[in-house]
This record gives structure tokens, sequence and C-alpha cells, in this order.
């Protein structure tokens, strides 16, 4: 595409498109930037016209096309970009806090990932605002433009990112000695782990759901299993005595060393997780990036050579 033929965003078009998608609703876009429905509705329609392709479909809620989607998350990464320089450009302003949108699983998030955010946290004005998800998910929010960067398993960078080997997040399996005398005394069989109660963090925790898959040849749904959104409550429960768990054994040091949490005769599993990132990064976003790789390779694994 020669230079006559590039395309110049109205980012208060892209601003329409992405209020309208947050809100999942014109109404309510209308109301929060001020206009009328049927302003709205002509900024994405001159947007549409732009690009002639549709970017929205007109369903309930309203869903980006595949091109609005990718719309959507270069106007986020501009505007968080954007919200990091103003300050710098006014020099006589009070520096208002930057707000920075980061996808990271449970289990990191319980562990090494906000120590390795501390002493920025407590140096620049920074709200973060976290997106929980399992480790296999988090890059969506990437691909979508919503988080900057994002904790994953996946190796492989999205179009227009980095990704950096963090290490190797070790898990164990773990219940109380009570649970353990009253399900597993026989040891870890199939007939047992058909009648204890675990608990997962979603019906999709696959690294669950692979456990019970490989050694045992569980389906889900062929066992009892708790769903709990927090690896804090996964602890909680199995020091009650009431269900076992996966669980990073960073997080359990304590239960293991007092008693009050065995590991059941299993091999440990591990995970490889990765720091991925804008490739435009800069400034406090460049800084957040490195404290989090130098702080998780410090307190993961390090990943053995095949």
């Amino acid at each position: 595409m020669s230079k006559e033929q590039l395309l110049p965003f109205d980012y208060k078009q892209l601003q329409a498109l992405d209020v309208v998608v947050r809100e999942q609703n014109f109404e309510r876009a209308a109301r929060r930037l001020n206009l009328t429905q049927s302003a709205v509705s002509q900024r994405i329609k001159l947007l549409e016209q732009a690009v002639a392709q549709p970017l929205l479909l007109r369903t309930t809620p309203p869903t980006p096309t595949p091109l609005g989607q990718q719309l959507l998350s270069h106007y986020r990464q501009v505007s968080q970009l954007e919200r990091e320089l103003l300050p710098q450009l006014r020099v006589e302003a009070p520096q208002m806090p930057l707000r920075v949108s980061m996808a990271v699983n449970a289990d990191s998030l319980a562990t090494w990932f906000l120590p390795a955010l501390a002493p920025l946290l407590a140096q620049h004005p920074i709200e973060l605002d976290l997106r929980i998800e399992d480790e296999t998910r988090t890059l969506e929010r990437l691909r979508q433009g919503e988080v900057f960067g994002a904790v994953s398993t996946q190796a492989t960078p999205l179009s227009g990112c980095h990704a950096s080997l963090l290490g190797r997040m070790e898990y164990a399996l773990v219940c109380s000695p009570s649970f353990a005398d009253h399900y597993f005394a026989s040891g870890l069989t199939l007939d047992n782990l058909q009648r204890a109660p675990g608990v997962a963090f979603d019906q999709r925790d696959d690294m669950h759901i692979t456990y019970m898959q490989e050694p045992f040849s569980l389906q889900p749904g062929g066992y009892p299993c708790h769903t709990v959104r927090s690896s804090e409550a996964f602890i909680a429960l199995a020091c009650a005595g009431v269900a076992y768990c996966l669980i990073p054994r960073l997080q359990i040091a304590q239960e293991l060393a007092s008693g009050a949490l065995l590991v059941l005769g299993s091999p440990p599993l591990y995970r490889q997780l990765y720091w991925h990132r804008w490739v435009l990064e800069r400034g406090l976003h460049q800084k957040i990036s490195q404290a989090i790789l130098q702080h998780g390779q410090q307190c993961l694994l390090p990943v053995v050579a095949p």
C-alpha cells in the first residue's frame, strides 16, 4: 500500500467503537461519551466506510469483526502509550497515575508476580488493572488489546509482541493428613480419585483435567470437583480437609513445613511460563517488563535442557 493509500484513522471514531464494545450497548456508550446514540452510530459507520468493511456486528451485545478487533487492539495500545506520555508533556501539571493493564494467572499472582512490581509501585504513581485468567488463556486479553502484557504458557509471541521465558512453575498434588487418611489410605488409585473431591480454577482448568486424564483416564464429570477461581482458596479448602488440589510449591512452603498439607504420592507437574508484551513498550511499561522478567526468573525454576 502506497503512502497515498494509507488510511489516517479518526481516533474519535475508534473511541466510539471501543466504548460500544466495552459497554456492550449503544445507549450506555452514548451516555459515557456524552453523545446521542445516532452520533455514536454515525462515527462507527464513517469508520466502516473508511475501511470499506464492517467493523461491528449489530448483535446483542455488539461484537467486533476480526478487522474491528485489530483496530481496537491498535487503538487501545496507542491509548495506553498516550496516557504514559501525557504527564511528561505537562511539566507543570501534577502527575496523574498511569493505569497499567496486565493479564496474569492466579498462581503467579499469589506467589511471585506482585513482589516483582512492589518496588515500582512504591516509586511511581501506577494503578494496576489485573485481569485474572488461566495461564493458557491470558494471551487472548493481549490479542484483544485489553492489556499491554500477559503471563502465559504459550512460547510463540503474537504479531507486534515480544515473548521471554520466565521459568518453570512446579505444582504438587496436596491434601491434609486427615483427608489422605480418609480417601487415599490405599494410595492414589482410580477408585479413590473417583470418590475424593478436588478443586479446580474453573471448568476449563486444563492442568487439572490433563492430570486426571493422562495417568487415570478420568474425564471431566467423572470425579467430584469444586470450582473456585482463587488459588488461596485452594489452600484453605485443602487445609480444612475437604478437598485435594494441584498447587504451586512456592505457595505452600509453610503448610508443607508445618505438616498442615502433605504431598500425595505423585510426580510433580511443571508449567513453563512466558512474559508477553508489546514491541512498542517504553518508559514505565518497559520498566515493568524488566522487573517482571528479573523477579520471575529468580523465583521460578530454570528450564532443563532436553
